[in-house]
C-alpha cells in the first residue's frame, strides 16, 4: 500500500529512459511498450518438451527491459498498466481472440480494437499466470505475473474478450535458483515443480487457457506451468509474455496446438484454435 501511496505524491522519473518528472513513463517510452506493433511467434532455441506456442509483445531490451525491472524489482506498480496492455497484445495473438496476428512494426493497434470475443460462447478466455515462490513474493512486496495479468484480464474485457486471471498454480516442492542455470538445467529444476491449488481441476475446465508470465527466456517456467494445467485437465491453447530476449524473436511458424476437449480443433469457439487444426497442427 505504502508504494502506491508514494507514487500519488511524489515526482516520478521516467521508468523507461530516467527522465526526470516524466512521470510512471514519458510519453515517448509508453508508446514504444504498448504500441510497438503486433505481437510476435516466439520460441527459444533449444525448445523444452512441451512448450505450447508462445507469443511475445516485445524484446527484452531498452525501454521493455527497464519498465519490466521497475516493475518486478523496484515495486513501481503504476507500471503495471502499460505493462498489461502490451501483455494484452501478445494473449491476443496466442488465441486469435480478436486482435490480427502479424504486421511490422507501427502495425499494431489498440489492445480493444479488433472483432469481439469468441462469437456464441460465454465461456471466459483463462489467464493462468507462472506462480512467484512465496520467498520471492515476500521479498518484493508483490506478485509481479498476477499483477500484470489482471491489467491485461481488464483491457481484454474492454475489448470484448471475455477474459479473466486464474491463479491456480503454486510450487510443490523447492525449487533452486534459476540464475546461472542452464536451458537443460531449468527445466531440471521445475519439471514436476508445480501444481494446482485444491479446486483448481474444476476451475480450469471453464474454458480454454493461456499460461502468461512477464518474460521467457529459456521456456522451461512455460513448460512446466503448462504441464501443470494440462495434468489438472485444462485446455492450454498458448502461452504469452510481455518479453524476450532479442535473439528468441523470429517469424512465425505452424505448430501444435492442445487437441482434445471442447476447446480444440473444429468445435473451438476460438478461430486461431480452428485455424490451426485445419492447417495440421495437433
Amino acid at each position: 500500500m505504502w508504494r502506491e501511496l508514494a507514487d500519488l505524491v511524489l515526482p516520478v522519473d521516467c521508468a523507461g529512459c530516467g527522465r526526470a518528472g516524466g512521470g510512471t513513463l514519458c510519453e515517448g517510452c509508453d508508446g514504444r511498450l504498448t504500441g510497438a506493433g503486433a505481437a510476435r511467434r516466439v520460441r527459444p532455441d533449444p525448445e523444452p518438451p512441451g512448450l505450447p506456442e508462445v507469443y511475445a509483445a516485445g524484446a527484452y531490451e531498452d525501454t521493455v527491459r527497464s519498465a519490466l525491472l521497475a516493475h518486478k524489482e523496484r515495486g513501481a506498480l503504476r507500471l503495471a498498466g502499460p505493462l498489461g496492455d502490451a501483455l494484452a497484445r501478445a494473449v491476443r495473438a496466442a488465441c486469435g481472440a480478436g486482435a490480427a496476428v502479424g504486421g511490422g512494426a507501427g502495425a499494431g493497434s489498440p489492445v480493444g480494437a479488433g472483432p469481439p470475443g469468441p462469437p456464441g460462447t460465454d465461456a471466459p478466455l483463462l489467464l493462468v499466470p507462472v506462480p512467484s515462490s512465496r520467498r520471492a513474493v515476500a521479498a518484493r512486496g508483490h506478485d509481479p505475473a498476477r499483477r500484470i495479468a489482471l491489467r491485461a484480464a481488464r483491457a481484454l474485457r474492454g475489448g470484448g474478450v471475455p477474459a479473466r486471471v486464474l491463479a491456480v498454480l503454486r510450487q510443490r516442492r523447492p525449487v533452486a535458483d534459476q540464475t546461472g542455470l542452464s536451458a537443460a538445467g531449468r527445466m531440471a529444476n521445475l519439471t514436476g515443480a508445480l501444481g494446482t491449488v485444491a479446486g483448481g481441476e474444476r476451475l480450469l475446465a471453464h474454458g480454454p487457457v493461456v499460461v502468461v508470465d512477464d518474460l521467457m527466456t529459456t521456456g522451461a517456467s512455460l513448460a512446466e506451468a503448462s504441464r501443470a494445467v494440462r495434468a489438472a485437465g485444462g485446455a492450454v491453447c498458448g502461452a504469452a509474455v510481455i518479453a524476450v530476449p532479442p535473439r528468441a524473436w523470429e517469424a512465425p511458424q505452424p505448430v501444435r496446438v492442445c487437441a482434445g476437449g471442447a476447446w480444440a480443433g473444429e468445435r473451438s469457439p476460438y478461430p486461431a484454435v480452428r485455424r490451426r487444426m485445419r492447417d495440421g497442427g495437433g
